[in-house]
């Protein structure tokens, strides 16, 4: 069995890496460059050179007789010193070659109109992504979506992208897998040692994974999203007020995904979204959600008494034919549930929640969005858009957590699954919230049971409601918590939850943030690729390798950065101490002492049995 390895950067093993272009790109630009201490590799799998996966490998110090660690990689491109980064020319397409193999015809594109734009005109109106973009569309009698190809028996690219991507493109994850898995603890997850395309194929078969991957989005790096993976992380973006270039908007893109987010959502509302959403698609090797009634709100003028089927069908099959790889559909929010939120502390807090329920009780009468629900799905299965069946009635207080309405509308999301499924559609359920610790497990069990163990997404959940400029950390403990329960993936939250925009380093304190959630949750489930990364890091500390202990961590850049907050000459990266403790009383030096002792304490009582079985005589006679 042999695989491929390609490395196209490199870095010096020893001595001061270089440095890592992260502040604010120029005006048109997007930041690119490696990461401290990293090199971006590509490995094919056993058999298919035509298909190349990316990863990062962090270079150790030759000191440490290591080889370099390899760990995933959410970046694309941009941290690769051989790309040419042109977001006029947009990225490379890897799926292309494997579409073309597949019977899908290809689409008159439906033409832009002004109000996809926000009636944007002139000098407002942002100019669309000169890159190419054919639009495909599926047959009917044809498989399309992953899920209908899966059902059918058939192991796509992307199936053997994603094994090859959770197993680090190693031919085995692990040595010592099964014992990580034996050590944590999966609540009956079904996580194997080593992951094939045909577990792949066989997960998401059952609809317990998704790949979301629509056939318009051939320059996506594919992601599989489910319980007996990885544990993913979202970010969210939108364009702001004032928009200065579509390069700005492209940038936020590049710079989530940078620090680790698996997917990212476009959550634009205003001027611009449609050709906003052009460039963000052309340049991402992510997979793009978004939530489509937001843009329908928009092309009435954002008065809900107007919004229609018509107008929300017309949005769908525009992002459809751009590349938006899932929807967030609020079919959920129906009329009979609006009232069970008459009560709570804080209402109904989903931004397309509140439309729903808006428009729902405007004329009292059942939501579009379910009534229409199977064509939504015949529109989606066309081009592989995945469902994100949003939460609308999420709870948004600890004191709404696990209340009727948020669970009558999971239990519809569950049924609504089961139509989902039925017409080829690939499915993921969308969580809380706002939710105390104690209250978190009955969400993933109830999840699980209610919605056929299809991916769970949530926003956090949020443990207390005290800390408005700490959200980041009062949802993540909520994150690591159902992720290890069983969640799929996690939607960041900022340290400006609830304040206000996020800015460029909000974006990647919640980003980094919810890769500690998601990569705590992996290791408490036991996953056989979780803990080499710790392993690491905890050796490079014992032995005083700090450069090694920067680029091992989530952000280098900030680690190395406190570090010499206190202690910034060059020789301060040898020392064996830190400012914490000083030469004199680090714990890691007297241990290393003790441990020196120790072995030199066995030397000695090895010699001294040595002496003993000599017959403990000083002088030996002559043989």
């Amino acid at each position: 069995m042999t695989q491929t390895d390609t490395t196209t950067a490199t870095q010096a093993v020893t001595g001061n890496p270089k440095p890592a272009n992260t502040a604010a790109p120029a005006p048109g630009q997007v930041t690119t460059g490696p990461i401290r201490g990293s090199r971006k590799i590509y490995s094919s799998p056993e058999g298919r050179p035509d298909i190349r996966v990316p990863f990062r490998e962090i270079l150790l110090d030759s000191s440490a007789n290591e080889p370099p660690l390899r760990v995933y990689d959410t970046s694309g491109p941009y941290t690769d010193e051989g790309a040419q980064i042109d977001v006029r020319a947009g990225l490379t397409k890897p799926r292309a070659e494997w579409l073309a193999k597949r019977n899908l015809v290809q689409a008159t594109p439906r033409a832009v109109k002004p109000e996809d734009n926000g009636g944007a005109q002139g000098e407002q109106l942002v100019a669309p992504c000169p890159a190419p973009h054919t639009v495909l569309q599926g047959q009917a009698g044809q498989p399309v979506t992953q899920y209908e190809f899966a059902k059918a028996g058939i192991i796509t690219e992307e199936m053997i992208y994603v094994a090859h991507r959770e197993n680090l493109g190693r031919l085995k994850a692990a040595e010592e897998a099964a014992g990580r898995l034996a050590d944590g603890n999966s609540f009956d997850a079904a996580i194997p040692s080593f992951v094939t395309p045909e577990f792949v194929r066989e997960e998401i078969a059952r609809g317990r994974a998704i790949i979301p991957a629509n056939i318009n989005h051939p320059e996506l790096e594919p992601v599989i999203i489910g319980r007996n993976f990885l544990v993913k992380v979202n970010a969210n973006i939108g364009n702001s007020a004032v928009t200065s270039s579509a390069a700005e908007e492209v940038e936020k893109l590049v710079w989530s995904i940078r620090w680790g987010a698996d997917t990212v959502m476009d959550l634009s509302t205003g001027r611009n979204i449609h050709n906003i959403r052009d460039w963000i698609l052309r340049n991402s090797p992510t997979p793009i959600g978004t939530v489509p009634l937001y843009q329908a709100l928009e092309k009435v003028g954002g008065d809900v008494s107007k919004l229609s089927w018509d107008v929300f069908r017309d949005t769908l099959i525009e992002q459809a034919e751009q590349g938006v790889d899932y929807f967030t559909i609020h079919a959920g929010v129906r009329l009979q549930h609006v009232p069970l939120t008459a009560n709570r502390v804080t209402g109904i807090v989903s931004r397309g929640g509140s439309i729903m329920a808006s428009w729902c009780l405007n004329g009292h009468r059942e939501s579009f969005l379910y009534e229409h629900f199977e064509e939504i799905c015949d529109i989606m299965r066309q081009y592989d858009v995945s469902f994100s069946l949003g939460d609308g009635l999420r709870p948004g207080s600890i004191a709404d957590a696990n209340d009727a309405a948020q669970f009558a509308e999971l239990e519809t999301l569950g049924e609504l699954t089961k139509i989902a499924w039925n017409k080829g559609c690939q499915v993921m359920i969308e969580g809380p919230g706002h939710v105390p610790m104690h209250k978190i497990k009955e969400n993933m069990d109830k999840q699980l049971r209610d919605c056929g163990e299809a991916p769970f997404y949530t926003l956090g959940p949020l443990t207390t409601d005290i800390a408005p400029g700490y959200d980041h950390i009062t949802s993540a403990i909520g994150a690591a918590m159902i992720g290890w329960f069983g969640t799929a993936m996690l939607c960041y939250v900022t340290p400006k939850e609830h304040l206000g925009l996020p800015d460029r380093n909000d974006v990647k304190t919640g980003v980094i943030t919810y890769r500690i959630a998601a990569h705590a949750a992996d290791l408490a489930k036991g996953h056989p690729a979780a803990k080499s990364r710790d392993d690491a890091l905890s050796r490079a500390r014992f032995s005083f390798r700090w450069q090694d202990q920067f680029n091992l961590s989530l952000d280098p850049d900030t680690a190395c950065a406190y570090h010499d907050e206190t202690m910034p000459k060059e020789a301060h990266k040898s020392a064996h101490f830190c400012s914490m403790c000083g030469p004199k009383f680090c714990s890691m030096r007297i241990s290393q002492d003790l441990k020196e002792d120790a072995a030199r304490m066995a030397g000695i009582e090895q010699k001294n049995e040595e002496f003993r079985k000599a017959g403990g005589k000083v002088y030996v006679p002559a043989e």
